[in-house]
């Protein structure tokens, strides 16, 4: 089967585009790939990002209703395939959404909201089904077109599980990592402030960061030296050589919908502490793969609160990592769960794979 990948922007920057790219379901060619690896240089990230919040900036003034609905040029395949976008074509397709404002092109449902043109679409005849990443984005679809329920499943995105021997330290050991692209959002602040306090409560606790971080953070915190911070590097490496020799993965993100770094990170088997909200629970169960704490700003969240510490959720996160720590049959029963997850459960690959084909060939 021939499957056209629409997508809402010319630049892929997004795991999603890669897994389609190197995991394709049996018998199925996926067209329009193009380059679909992530952005690992700083400067092409910051203007992929810039470019994309001018345009939605724009966009929420001017037409804060305007579907993500695109049209696919015509050619030899079978079904299109829209990866976070809609779809204007007289044509079959499927869309494969993250959350629900991912219909509108400015990235958000608008505050006066008319859903009438997005409805349209997604009541045509041509639109098979709404495949949602999680069951929390299902359920936000459904609240607000509960015309098109019947359409709307989720599919759990996977990843490949790939047995990778863990790297040899020091004896007892424990090295704690964050990984992000965008270190404020995603609570670099959070993980590198219990990353400063576990490592200087414990003699054989060090951590990594992985991220492009601000320089009031470097200056604050580099006087520990047994925080490394390594900048953005390329995936090959932190696949290779990062996640084999981490064992916790510190992850508090206030604002992720999924968080493909939490399913990567499992897959490697590093149990993963984060913070409550959207769709994390389903991600993480609480106490067998990790721990996820409440989240102190619910739904609404500023730059400002990113920016600057919340003490007691600080303590919270602290308390789940350093149990970790101490713990180290914990720790490893984790470890065992995360990695089964990914190899056979939930995220597993083969599983979403076997459904993506059933979609397919029923659209």
């Amino acid at each position: 089967m021939r499957v056209y990948v629409q997508k809402p922007w010319r630049v892929s920057d997004c795991a999603s585009y890669k897994l389609l790219k190197e995991n394709p379901p049996e018998e199925v060619t996926y067209l329009n790939m193009g380059a679909s690896n992530l952005i690992q240089n700083k400067k092409s990230l910051s203007v992929n990002n810039f470019i994309k919040k001018t345009v939605k900036k724009t966009l929420l003034k001017i037409y804060p209703n305007m579907p993500n609905a695109h049209k696919a040029p015509l050619g030899n395949y079978d079904l299109i395939h829209c990866e976070h976008c809609l779809l204007k074509n007289n044509f079959p397709w499927i869309v494969n959404i993250e959350y629900l404002g991912q219909f509108w092109a400015t990235g958000a449902v608008p505050k006066k909201l008319h859903r009438e043109k997005i409805l349209r679409i997604l009541e045509s005849s041509n639109c098979k089904k709404i495949i949602t990443w999680t069951e929390w984005a299902r359920q936000e679809i459904i609240k607000l077109f509960p015309e098109i329920e019947e359409k709307v499943e989720t599919v759990y995105p996977g990843i490949p599980f790939t047995k990778i021997k863990k790297q040899t330290r020091k004896a007892g050991k424990i090295r704690l990592l964050f990984v992000s692209r965008s270190f404020y959002f995603k609570g670099g602040l959070y993980a590198v402030e219990v990353m400063d306090r576990l490592t200087k409560k414990y003699p054989n606790v060090e951590a990594l960061v992985v991220s492009d971080v601000p320089k009031e953070i470097l200056n604050k915190y580099s006087v520990n030296n047994k925080i490394k911070f390594l900048g953005m590097i390329p995936q090959k490496k932190l696949l290779d050589e990062i996640y084999p020799s981490s064992d916790i993965f510190v992850y508090p993100s206030f604002t992720d919908t999924f968080g493909f770094a939490i399913i990567e990170a499992m897959g490697f088997g590093l149990p993963v502490v984060s913070v409550g909200g959207h769709s994390r629970k389903e991600l993480i169960e609480d106490g067998k793969t990790g721990y996820v704490i409440e989240n102190p700003f619910g739904d609404t969240i500023t730059m400002e609160d990113l920016e600057k510490l919340n003490i007691q959720t600080v303590k919270n996160l602290e308390r789940k990592v350093e149990d970790l720590v101490l713990k180290k049959d914990l720790r490893n029963e984790m470890s065992f769960n995360c990695k089964k997850i990914v190899q056979d459960g939930k995220f597993s690959i083969d599983k979403r794979n076997k459904r993506l084909n059933e979609i397919y060939k029923g659209a």
